[in-house]
């Protein structure tokens, strides 16, 4: 009689379990078509019949000076774009912590292994965020204990391999330039992210059970679990974010200095661009309508390849929203990474394009 009543609440708990992954995908995959998927798709017929996606949100010259209407136009354009999807992002990464089961998630993405580290890169592609958005979510999986590598992968793997990105880019620049992204953005989503493993310091194994019984343990019912987690997120990722981004969008003449026509073309431009590119912020698959702007002010083929992998990969608010979720060291690796592929890109581009 006890083993019947264990078996019946055992599979009571899978099916409140299962219910509540279900609810999880049903608002993301609500939330994506609203914010992503269904303006991504009509993007995508635009880009093919105009082989555009827009003006450049850093205008259409270079240098200047940086001042206080620099700063606030920048920072009310980037938000007008992004919103929605920072909106998602935010809730995302709150709801994940209290409705998808912490054993079931640990046994897939817990591990340090390639293995979870790949499912990462690869959960990450439907979302199409970028890293800022995409943030909140690495931080609501490293609060349920993934390990380093799947939470990095997933985090750099919305904007480095986002499908929508690739297919704009084909249409809009180059199969070239397509490729490279490819290439460089699977090494940074899944070899990067693997290794960034190496750098944290909780390798050693998890105790699943342990964490089961230490949430079974928490007090309070869903709606004040998720009020928490949201109120938490809130509170320490909204500020930063805007005053980052209202910093970067001054401080963006100081990141892409207008150069000679010499300097453009040469490897000093890809470095500097590929370190601006690094810590600067925008909204996804911006990076196209730069790249194609700044081509046409006379920037060499490298220091545009270098942009092609540093601007959408990871950005100073992104490093900021979840620097208390991730060891120094790893996102230090993770910063010098970003900007070695980079310049690597940079290189390659200029040889091929």
């Amino acid at each position: 009689m006890n083993k019947a009543n264990v078996s019946n609440d055992s599979q009571v708990n899978i099916n409140k379990a299962i219910w509540l992954v279900l609810i999880f995908l049903i608002i993301a995959a609500a939330g994506l078509l609203y914010a992503k998927w269904f303006p991504y798709y009509q993007k995508g017929i635009t880009a093919s019949n105009t082989h555009s996606i827009g003006d450049s949100i850093l205008g259409d010259s270079l240098g200047g000076s940086p001042s206080f209407q620099m700063a606030w136009d920048y920072a009310l354009t980037y938000f007008q774009s992004v919103w929605k999807a920072a909106v998602l992002g935010i809730l995302l990464g709150s709801l994940l912590q209290v409705l998808i089961p912490t054993q079931w998630l640990l046994k897939v993405l817990g591990k340090t292994s390639f293995g979870s580290t790949a499912v990462g890169g690869l959960a990450s592609m439907p979302g199409m965020m970028c890293t800022c958005c995409a943030a909140p979510m690495a931080v609501g999986l490293r609060k349920k204990n993934a390990s380093v590598g799947a939470a990095l992968a997933f985090w750099i793997g919305n904007p480095a391999i986002n499908p929508a990105t690739l297919v704009f880019m084909t249409f809009v620049l180059s199969w070239k330039f397509t490729v490279i992204r490819i290439v460089f953005g699977l090494i940074l989503t899944f070899g990067v992210s693997y290794l960034a493993n190496r750098f944290a310091n909780d390798t050693k194994p998890i105790d699943i059970d342990e964490l089961v019984k230490v949430d079974a343990t928490e007090n309070g019912g869903f709606i004040s679990k998720w009020f928490k987690s949201l109120g938490t997120m809130i509170l320490y990722i909204v500020p930063a974010y805007f005053l980052s981004v209202f910093i970067l969008g001054a401080a963006r003449v100081w990141l892409f200095p207008q150069l000679s026509d010499t300097a453009a073309h040469g490897i000093l431009a890809i470095i500097l661009f590929a370190i601006g590119g690094m810590l600067f912020v925008i909204p996804t698959a911006a990076e196209i309508p730069i790249i194609q702007t700044f081509l046409s002010l006379g920037v060499g083929t490298g220091p545009a390849a270098a942009l092609l992998l540093t601007l959408p990969s990871i950005s100073l608010p992104s490093l900021i929203m979840v620097s208390t979720s991730f060891p120094k060291k790893v996102l230090l690796f993770v910063m010098v990474a970003v900007v070695v592929i980079g310049i690597a890109s940079g290189l390659v581009g200029m040889l091929l394009l």
